[in-house]
């Protein structure tokens, strides 16, 4: 699902944001990224996600070559990819609904259909109440919901999150971790970033550490030396 050898990202100015890191995620895993801020979690999972190249090294994506896929190509990539941002990116002039709908919308999902589908993500995230609302009306956790929501619209073969419970509350901490793990069950392969270590002592999955851009540590060799 996801290969990097030897992968580093520079930033000018800034320095290495990753060093020299080879890692694989296989098809319908459940991986936590974890690491002090400025680790190089957010990095990552943007050169996953194809939103900036590497500097050097090769990274595969559903078993492509991602610096050979054409830029008109991406968006087709990412069809198959759900994403949780830390900003969240949700759309400020469509609403709560419009914003989750849009990657039904693109897969040309029948409106009945759509409206279904939505109206049950949102009452999953417990904001069917505000389907409505537009997302500067809401809150920052609210916001955050309606994000998960969204990346798991299309039941993605691929879902990023990047710090997907930082702005709530432990019981809705539970919640959204328990809808990625669902998603997890039906097939999708999950990376979580977070810095929760309570999660990764509740969920016992597979944990990647990150240190200053470099590979600290992989869970995997742990989990199948038991």
């Amino acid at each position: 699902m996801i290969q990097l050898f030897h992968v580093s990202k520079e930033y000018p100015g800034d320095g290495l944001a990753l060093q020299d890191v080879s890692l694989e995620v296989e098809k319908g895993e459940f991986v936590f990224l974890t690491g002090a801020s400025g680790a190089g979690k957010s990095t990552l999972l943007k050169l996953i996600f194809c939103d900036e190249p590497a500097t050097s090294g090769q990274l595969l994506l559903f078993g492509k070559n991602v610096a050979k896929i054409r830029p008109a190509a991406i968006p087709y990539v990412r069809r198959n990819i759900g994403v949780v941002f830390q900003d969240f990116k949700l759309l400020p002039l469509r609403t709560v609904a419009e914003n989750v709908a849009l990657p039904l919308e693109v897969r040309g999902m029948p409106e009945n259909e759509l409206k279904k589908k939505v109206m049950a993500l949102l009452r999953s995230v417990g904001l069917e109440y505000k389907a409505g609302k537009l997302p500067p009306a809401l809150s920052g956790g609210e916001q955050q919901r309606v994000a998960v929501a969204r990346a798991l619209a299309a039941d993605p073969a691929l879902l990023l999150a990047d710090e997907p419970t930082g702005n709530l509350d432990p019981d809705r901490t539970l919640e959204v971790m328990d809808l990625l793990y669902q998603a997890n069950a039906r097939g999708t392969t999950v990376v979580v970033a977070t810095h929760d270590r309570s999660l990764l002592e509740r969920y016992k999955k597979r944990v990647i550490v990150l240190e200053r851009g470099r590979l600290l540590s992989d869970g995997d060799q742990v989990r199948r030396a038991g």
